[in-house]
């Protein structure tokens, strides 16, 4: 049958995940359309067997007779043209944060929350989460039939990714500069990156949190559950590809190693590998490249009552973008499109 499906924003590095994504899941497409802005139309993208795919100008693209749209351009972009491919008929999968605390757009991670899609129809759009709040939800959701999660205390450790192509060829460039005694050049970031860690990601707000753990907090209330308290310190550390989490969740009731162990294996999408040994836990490295969330380092903390620490890490173009977009859109025509 194959659907018709355009690509926002391309030639970004999530948009160009997304066409690797789509290509390796063999994804059910009878036409596909990358999308950028004027100034990359023309230019080619990869898109698995099929080779290369030339770039045609947003500005300008109808999009009647589309039937799924996965964004990625930039919130104020997709402002303005997720809107308008809604309105053409679109379903539009959107990867900014422009949309994600609007009631009227679901906001998706579908191992957590899948019954919440049918809320699609009112926009015609729907929401993936930031990358970080992804993969905790991922973790948290089985976790939370457990034991019911009353407060998450999370520090985070981001790879430069996330801010995407200019970020990660300052990481590049700053580390290069330094072994060869260059001045070191800050445009992406308000510190030197390289060989350092930046407890900043996105603006301040009033309340002293930045919006990047801002998101954290009100996302993961949107998602799995509005009472679940949440504080978060976001950091971005001189990483290429990969976040990484340390999570401290407090429970209603005792929830066991063993028995957390247990539940995040049997839940689809993760990977738990917990050794108490050398070795024996994921970092961003061997996450790169992968689709699942991986979890490590799980014990008890004693600091409360029930409560339990770990260490989840994940790709964050993959999981935290890319797939989870893609998945949203495997799930859309699984149980609304081909109904």
């Amino acid at each position: 049958m194959g659907h018709k499906i355009a690509v926002m924003g391309a030639t970004g590095a999530v948009g160009r995940e997304i066409l690797t994504t789509l290509s390796e899941r063999g994804f059910d497409i009878k036409d596909i359309t990358v999308l950028a802005s004027s100034r990359s139309t023309g230019t080619k993208v990869s898109y698995g067997e099929v080779g290369e795919l030339t770039v045609q100008n947003l500005a300008t693209f109808d999009f009647k007779g589309t039937d799924i749209v996965l964004s990625s351009p930039g919130g104020s972009v997709s402002a303005e043209y997720s809107p308008k491919a809604a309105a053409a008929g679109a379903v539009v999968i959107d990867n900014t944060s422009h949309f994600r605390m609007d009631p009227d757009v679901p906001l998706i991670v579908p191992e957590v929350n899948p019954e919440a899609l049918a809320g699609y129809k009112k926009r015609n759009i729907i929401a993936n989460p930031n990358c970080s709040t992804i993969q905790m939800v991922h973790v948290l959701k089985p976790l939370h039939e457990l034991g019911v999660v009353k407060r998450v205390v999370v520090s985070t450790y981001q790879a430069v990714s996330g801010a995407g192509k200019d970020a990660m060829d300052e990481l590049f460039n700053q580390t290069r500069g330094i072994f060869v005694n260059d001045p070191i050049k800050k445009e992406c970031f308000t510190k030197q990156i390289a060989f350092n860690v930046i407890p900043h990601i996105d603006v301040f707000m009033d309340d002293g949190y930045t919006k990047e753990e801002w998101k954290m907090m009100v996302e993961t209330k949107k998602i799995l559950d509005p009472k679940i308290k949440v504080t978060a310190t976001c950091v971005r550390v001189p990483v290429f590809i990969g976040h990484a989490e340390a999570v401290s969740i407090e429970f209603e009731k005792e929830v066991t190693v063993e028995q957390a162990r247990k539940a995040l294996k049997d839940t689809p999408g993760i990977s738990v590998i917990d050794h108490r040994q050398d070795e024996g836990y994921v970092t961003p490295q061997e996450a790169a490249g992968e689709d699942p969330t991986f979890v490590s380092r799980i014990r008890t903390d004693p600091t409360v009552d029930h409560g339990l620490s770990l260490w989840v890490v994940a790709d964050n173009l993959r999981k935290g973008a890319a797939l989870n977009a893609v998945q949203i859109a495997e799930l859309l025509i699984k149980d609304h499109l081909n109904k």
